[in-house]
């Protein structure tokens, strides 16, 4: 009830309770605290006062009381007579040193920083086996001492090495992705000492860290090698940096760590698994002109590693290849079916199956790619995949015109578990819907449906031309925003930016209170950020998406994107 008065601003009553309080219990001292703060907030200095000296007697001179009477001359507006009593709480730690972190909280408590900083290092130094680097370490940080804190830090795992990992959360307060952040420097610079001292391996796992929080990639895979090297050959870690380079789209150097594992590794698993994504991040980069090269790639790895359920994922991924970008269809084809006769279970043989239907489709052979969908659909049941294959049943139908079977397998989906799914069908069934009500023959959706399935067969430039189509016969129709944002996908893949940048305006110029509003702002501020490489306008545009469209899926990204480009402090 006190504590209660107390925050209520209701300081009298709270005196009164106080006081009854410690009339019952004299010792305790939570209730003598909140006495001397009761007068302290009406002003009666001298009774704290008095209440405080009292209590130095009774406590055989408390460094921790010291602290409080300068703190009661402090709000007096004494700053001499409070530095006095600090400075005789700490000389208190001479005789008394046991008392350095009880004295160190109290400086805390008023903020007293310097004053903490000094009690935790003559602590210290008066008692080596006292550890008080973790909070020395968060005043430091307070104080912006960057390089005392991160000293502070790395003495701290110096003692306690598993503590390595649980103070990374401590500097990720501070570390953010610029390299030149006051904080990246100030924690390299310390590692960088550490390590011409000892060649311990947790300060070298520590700056590959650093390097992976800025990016540089190239730089902690050098580090990665070194720890590999004398870590007993592990290369999990290495296998762990390949995935996060690629994540974040540093494809050269992920395919350097990857030939890295390769050539180190003896495990026949570790070799089929890098090898696929070796391969993969070729694919993510090829041109045209060297398709042949990868194709010969993918066969040396088959030839390799052979044909089996091993490299079933290899060869999936091979059948992709040869079909939707070299327009091999009949060799993906004969791939695949050659796979079939393996020794399959329910899984694989859904996966072969949904290859083989996408394949189907890009063919536009329709109605067996349904047969396919179907079959899947049986094969795992209640299963991610099937609801997959019922999406691209619907889809399928989409492609082919028969808009009403297609929205029976929408509305079915729209409450699946799986919510990029529930979503993806959500915006199909609305395409729909929006596109059928103003025109029955549903003329522009069936134009839009075909720059989908050329789209979906990377005849880029073709799906373009179709799209123009509706953009200039089907003006102010519910479908030409839907146009301008799929355009504008198209031309990113053709890396004409301006074109894209153009399309998302249009959209935000003439349907800016529209559905795909959102969309076309998050994405055009992805494109000034990632492609036109003018973080302001990117700034602007996610600062939009944080105040007009608080409840679009794009807000937390949108959010954390701003404030990276703002240079806060992520935490």
């Amino acid at each position: 009830m006190a504590q209660k008065f107390l925050d209520q601003g209701e300081y009298a009553k709270a005196l009164s309770v106080y006081q009854n309080l410690v009339k019952e219990s004299p010792g305790n001292s939570n209730y003598f605290m909140g006495l001397v703060n009761s007068h302290q907030q009406l002003e009666n200095f001298d009774e704290a006062e008095v209440l405080l000296q009292e209590r130095l007697k009774v406590t055989n001179n408390n460094p921790s009381i010291l602290i409080e009477l300068g703190h009661n001359f402090e709000l007096q507006n004494k700053p001499e007579f409070a530095k006095k009593l600090y400075t005789e709480a700490l000389n208190a730690l001479n005789e008394k040193s046991n008392y350095a972190y009880s004295i160190a909280r109290n400086f805390e408590k008023y903020s007293l920083l310097d004053y903490a900083e000094q009690a935790y290092v003559l602590g210290m130094q008066l008692n080596p086996e006292m550890n008080f680097e973790l909070p020395l370490a968060r005043i430091y940080g307070e104080q912006g001492k960057l390089d005392e804190m991160f000293a502070a830090y790395l003495e701290l795992i110096t003692k306690q090495p598993d503590m390595s990992i649980s103070l990374m959360r401590e500097f990720d307060r501070y570390i953010l992705e610029d390299a030149s952040n006051l904080a990246n420097i100030a924690l390299r610079k310390q590692l960088l000492q550490k390590l011409q001292k000892t060649q311990d391996l947790t300060y070298s796992e520590l700056l590959a860290w650093l390097f992976i929080q800025q990016k540089d990639f190239d730089k902690a895979f050098l580090q990665e090698k070194a720890i590999f090297k004398r870590n007993n050959q592990d290369l999990q870690r290495i296998i762990q940096l390949t995935v996060i380079a690629k994540s974040e789209d540093d494809i050269e150097t992920a395919k350097e760590i990857v030939s890295f594992i390769i050539a180190e590794t003896t495990s026949p698993t570790i070799l089929i698994q890098a090898n696929q994504l070796l391969l993969d991040m070729k694919l993510s980069t090829v041109k045209e002109s060297d398709f042949k090269e990868l194709k010969k790639d993918y066969e040396k790895v088959l030839l390799e590693f052979g044909t089996g359920l091993e490299t079933m994922a290899i060869q999936i991924d091979f059948a992709n290849f040869l079909a939707f970008r070299v327009g091999e269809i009949g060799e993906a084809k004969q791939l695949l079916d050659t796979l079939s006769k393996s020794q399959l279970n329910n899984f694989q043989q859904a996966a072969i199956k949904m290859t083989l239907a996408d394949i189907l489709v890009l063919d536009q052979k329709f109605n067996q790619a349904l047969i396919y969908y179907s079959q899947i659909q049986s094969l795992v049941k209640n299963n991610e995949i099937a609801q997959n294959a019922r999406f691209k049943v619907a889809k399928t139908s989409y492609f082919k015109g028969d808009f009403n079977w297609a929205l029976t397998q929408l509305n079915v989906l729209k409450a699946s578990t799986t919510q990029l799914i529930a979503n993806d069908a959500l915006e199909l069934s609305l395409l729909i819907k929006e596109n059928s009500l103003e025109d029955s023959t549903q003329t522009a959706l069936k134009l839009y449906a075909k720059a989908d399935l050329l789209a979906f067969q990377n005849k880029t430039e073709e799906a373009i031309e179709v799209l123009n189509d509706i953009l200039q016969n089907h003006k102010g129709e519910k479908i030409e925003d839907e146009a301008l944002l799929k355009q504008a996908e198209l031309f990113k893949m053709s890396e004409n930016w301006k074109q894209a940048e153009n399309n998302y305006l249009k959209i935000l110029e003439f349907y800016g209170k529209d559905i795909l509003a959102d969309n076309a702002t998050f994405l055009l501020a992805e494109l000034y950020k990632d492609q036109l490489k003018n973080p302001e306008q990117a700034k602007q545009y996610y600062e939009q998406i944080i105040f007009n469209f608080p409840d679009s899926i794009y807000y937390v990204d949108a959010r954390k994107k701003f404030r990276a480009l703002r240079g806060d402090e992520l935490e």
